[in-house]
C-alpha cells in the first residue's frame, strides 16, 4: 500500500474488519489481509472504517479542543510539513478597477508541523473479550477516545512543543497576554473582553477551570450586578468553556483565556492505530491494547486568543 486512499479502501472492507477484530480478541494475525492496514510507525493496525467513525464521534463528545479548534488531516508525507496562514481580502471593485489580489501574494506565515506521538494503553479481561454478548468494538473505541481526549486537551493547553504539541499557554508562541492584574476583579475581566479585536470577538469563548469559574460566578460590580449570567452561563454574552487543565488564580498564572479558538490548528499526521500486547498479560488472563496517534498543534494567530495573567 502506497497511499492513504488505498488504505481507506482496504480498511473499509468487511474482510479487513473481521480479521482486525479477530486479532483484537487474541486471534492470529492474518498477514495478507491486515497488511493493507498495517501502521509501520506503531507496529499495529489502523482502525477499520466503521470503528474509526465510532471513535471520531466518541472523541468529539469527550474532547474540549476538537470542538473549538480547526482540525486538519494531513496523512502521509514527510515527518515535518508546513502550515501556512494569511489574511484574506474582500474589496469592492469599481467597473474597470483592478482587483487587489497582488497585495496578498507574499503574506503567508509558515508554521512547521511535526509528528508528536501520543500513546494510550488499556487492558481488558479475557472473559469479556470472548463473551459473545460483549461489544468489544463499542467498548474499545469509547475507552480509547476518552483516554486520547484527556491527554490531548492537557497538551493543547500546556504542551511544550518538543515532546508534545505547543499549548495555547506557551509563553513564547501561545496566547497574547491582554491583561495583567494583581487580583481577579470585575474590571479586569471587562478589560480582557475588550483587549480582543472585534473580528475575533465575534466567535470568542471564555476558557477557565472550575475554581476560576466559581470565583467569577460570585463576582459583582459596585452596584451588586453579577458578572456571570446564571441564566445561560455566559459572560458578556460569550459562552464559558470549563477546562480543568487551566491554571487556577495565583501569582504568575494565566487563569482565563478569551478568544476565537478556531485559530488553534490541530494537524493529525496519521489515523489511530492499535496493537495487541498478549504475552505480557497472559498470566493475568488479560489482553493489553496500545493505541497511537501522530499529530501536532499550535496557535497560528496569537492575537486571536487573549490571556488574563496574574502579576
Amino acid at each position: 500500500m502506497t497511499t492513504f486512499n488505498e488504505r481507506d479502501y482496504f480498511t473499509g472492507t468487511a474482510e479487513y474488519d473481521r480479521h482486525f477484530w479477530n486479532v483484537m480478541k487474541g486471534g492470529k494475525d492474518v498477514t495478507d489481509t491486515l497488511s493493507s492496514g498495517s501502521a509501520r510507525e506503531s507496529g499495529g493496525f489502523y482502525l477499520p472504517s466503521g470503528a474509526e467513525d465510532k471513535y471520531s464521534k466518541a472523541i468529539r463528545k469527550e474532547s474540549i479542543f476538537r470542538n473549538l479548534a480547526t482540525v486538519i488531516h494531513a496523512y502521509g508525507g514527510s515527518s515535518r510539513i508546513f502550515a501556512k496562514d494569511c489574511e484574506d481580502i474582500a474589496a469592492w471593485v469599481p467597473e474597470g478597477g483592478s482587483i487587489p489580489i497582488f497585495d496578498a501574494v507574499n503574506d503567508f506565515t509558515r508554521y512547521p508541523v511535526d509528528m508528536h506521538k501520543l500513546a494510550v494503553f488499556v487492558k481488558l479481561d479475557d472473559d469479556f473479550i470472548h463473551d459473545a454478548t460483549f461489544d468489544i468494538e463499542d467498548y474499545l473505541t469509547k475507552r480509547l477516545a476518552r483516554c486520547f481526549a484527556k491527554a490531548e486537551d492537557a497538551a493543547f493547553l500546556n504542551g511544550n512543543g518538543l515532546s508534545a504539541p505547543t499549548g495555547i499557554l506557551n509563553a513564547e508562541t501561545g496566547a497574547t497576554v491582554g491583561v495583567t492584574t494583581d487580583a481577579l476583579t470585575f474590571d479586569s475581566v471587562i478589560r480582557l473582553f475588550f483587549a480582543l479585536d472585534p473580528d475575533y470577538r465575534k466567535n470568542a469563548v471564555w476558557m477557565m477551570n472550575d475554581e476560576t469559574a466559581l470565583a467569577l460566578r460570585l463576582l459583582k460590580d459596585e452596584n451588586g450586578n453579577p458578572l456571570w449570567n446564571h441564566a445561560n452561563d455566559t459572560i458578556l454574552g460569550k459562552p464559558v468553556v470549563i477546562a480543568n487543565d487551566m491554571p487556577s488564580v495565583g501569582s504568575g498564572n494565566t487563569p482565563i483565556l478569551f478568544g476565537d479558538f478556531s485559530y488553534y490548528w490541530i494537524v493529525f499526521r496519521s489515523p489511530v492505530s492499535v496493537r495487541t500486547l498478549k504475552e505480557k498479560f497472559v498470566t493475568l488472563d488479560q489482553v493489553g491494547y496500545l493505541g497511537m496517534e501522530f499529530m501536532d498543534a499550535k496557535l497560528v494567530r496569537r492575537e486571536a486568543v487573549q490571556a488574563l495573567q496574574i502579576a
